[in-house]
């Protein structure tokens, strides 16, 4: 073989062995590129499974319902997205109500009263009475915080209210529009007013006040704010004759001025000193429409006018205590003999816890201006707790009263005739005292109900020594909610 053949023969295998190298080296990289194609190509639809399957998720999640078809993600996502929901409603269900005070009271008195001397048939009477209240915040005003306050009431039945002419109601509790029938039954709002505390100092924390302003303007019961008493102002569960509720002289004697059934527009300011607590003061200033106007039906001229001074104190070892004194001017009061004048008067209502389970009360009120049937009343008694006899949350209440004729309506009561229609209104010569006495027995079924049987007796009606005593017997019912 020559040289240029052994030559060839080393090229061609050189080349044999190069591309014996070469060709596994290329089909390794067509087998890796056709990998990596394969691995994007599952990328690819596994990038559009995810982009389905998210639109699809945000379709569910906009849907208002949770349905069948939908995915697991988005039926757990809104199960969780309402129960969060439900949770701040709940939550702005609690701050809407906070501030928010409701009440409610059910009244029935069952009654029959009879004469002494048995002269005058007995006679019985049932009445029912409703009530219920509510408080609502009012927003503030810097650091004063305000509420309004309303209250209705319902009722039907006129009661046994006064015997003959007596000044006394034998029957607080009844509530019936006048004139009606008794098969109607009266609905009202009651009171409607406003409320502004304002803390003192101005400006400062209010928190950490002890000293406020109230100010209250409306239509409402002035003996809210004046003239309360402990255990005698509350005819639902202590005291039904009308003369131990409220000062007779204000109350059933009529100076107070309101409308038919108790209520006037007015409006009150209130200075609170509580620094040194328990003990507390306060004065205060009432205003409220007389005659027509407390009807709103007249303007607010020659008003009824009430200041009183009050404080709580700690008497007796440390029991409460609380006195008032409060003197009133009415423009527009009612003389016996009908004609309109200037009255006026003060009076004293206190109420001291003597003992765990006793409280005494009393009231004194004294007429300086009017001709009024009487011009001077007391009345005083106690609630004992149940707690001696073992029955803690019952009550024995007693009370006597003492309503003295005026010199005026003793000289003029035989022939007065108010309503001109020639004959005497009264027709008897008054003298001396018309005298009250109660007793009651609270007993306690329940946190809801109480019943509440009752004795009464009045002595010289109306200041008619020749009249007999009147007695009642009763029973009262008090559902609270």
């Amino acid at each position: 073989m020559g040289l240029f053949e052994r030559r060839g023969a080393g090229a061609f295998l050189l080349a044999a062995l190069a591309l014996g190298m070469v060709a596994p080296a290329v089909l390794a990289e067509e087998t890796l590129n056709a990998k990596i194609l394969h691995r994007l190509e599952a990328m690819e639809r596994r990038i559009a499974r995810l982009e389905a399957e998210k639109a699809a998720l945000q379709r569910s999640l906009e849907a208002p319902h949770i349905s069948a078809e939908e995915p697991q993600v988005a039926a757990r996502l809104k199960a969780v997205e309402s129960q969060v929901n439900s949770y701040r409603q709940a939550a702005r269900t609690v701050d809407s109500l906070e501030g928010i005070r409701a009440e409610a009271g059910f009244t029935m008195m069952a009654q029959a009263r009879t004469d002494t001397d048995n002269t005058v048939n007995s006679d019985a009477e049932l009445n029912y009475r409703a009530d219920a209240t509510v408080s609502l915040p009012a927003g503030s005003l810097g650091s004063a915080e305000g509420f309004l306050f309303a209250h209705f009431r319902m009722g039907q039945g006129l009661g046994l209210e006064n015997p003959g002419w007596a000044f006394s109601s034998l029957n607080s509790t009844s509530f019936q529009r006048p004139g009606s029938e008794t098969s109607d039954s009266t609905v009202l709002l009651a009171e409607a007013w406003y409320q502004l505390d304002i803390p003192l100092p101005l400006g400062g924390n209010p928190d950490r006040s002890r000293r406020h302003i109230e100010f209250n303007v409306g239509k409402i019961d002035p003996f809210v704010f004046f003239d309360q008493n402990a255990i005698a102002d509350d005819e639902t569960r202590g005291f039904v004759n009308q003369s131990f509720v409220n000062n007779p002289l204000l109350d059933v004697g009529g100076d107070v001025g309101v409308d038919e059934f108790g209520y006037s527009p007015g409006l009150r300011f209130a200075y609170i000193d509580d620094f040194y607590r328990p003990v507390s003061y306060g004065v205060s200033l009432g205003v409220f429409g007389t005659g027509q106007g407390a009807s709103f039906t007249d303007s607010f001229d020659s008003p009824f006018i009430i200041a009183q001074a009050e404080t709580g104190q700690r008497f007796f070892g440390g029991l409460a205590g609380n006195y008032r004194l409060y003197g009133w001017r009415n423009g527009r009061g009612q003389d016996f003999d009908g004609t309109t004048g200037v009255h006026s008067g003060v009076g004293l209502s206190l109420d001291q816890q003597v003992d765990d389970y006793t409280t005494l009360f009393m009231r004194y009120g004294a007429q300086i201006e009017g001709n009024v049937t009487f011009d001077q009343a007391l009345t005083l008694g106690a609630e004992f707790g149940g707690s001696y006899w073992g029955r803690g949350a019952d009550a024995l209440g007693i009370a006597l009263g003492w309503l003295n004729t005026s010199d005026e309506f003793q000289r003029e009561s035989r022939t007065v005739d108010a309503d001109a229609d020639g004959v005497p209104d009264y027709g008897y010569r008054a003298s001396g005292n018309e005298l009250v006495a109660e007793i009651y027995y609270r007993y306690r079924l329940n946190n809801q109900f109480e019943l509440s049987p009752n004795l009464q007796h009045i002595r010289n009606p109306g200041g008619n020594r020749s009249a007999s005593g009147v007695t009642a017997f009763g029973l009262r019912t008090q559902w609270n909610f």
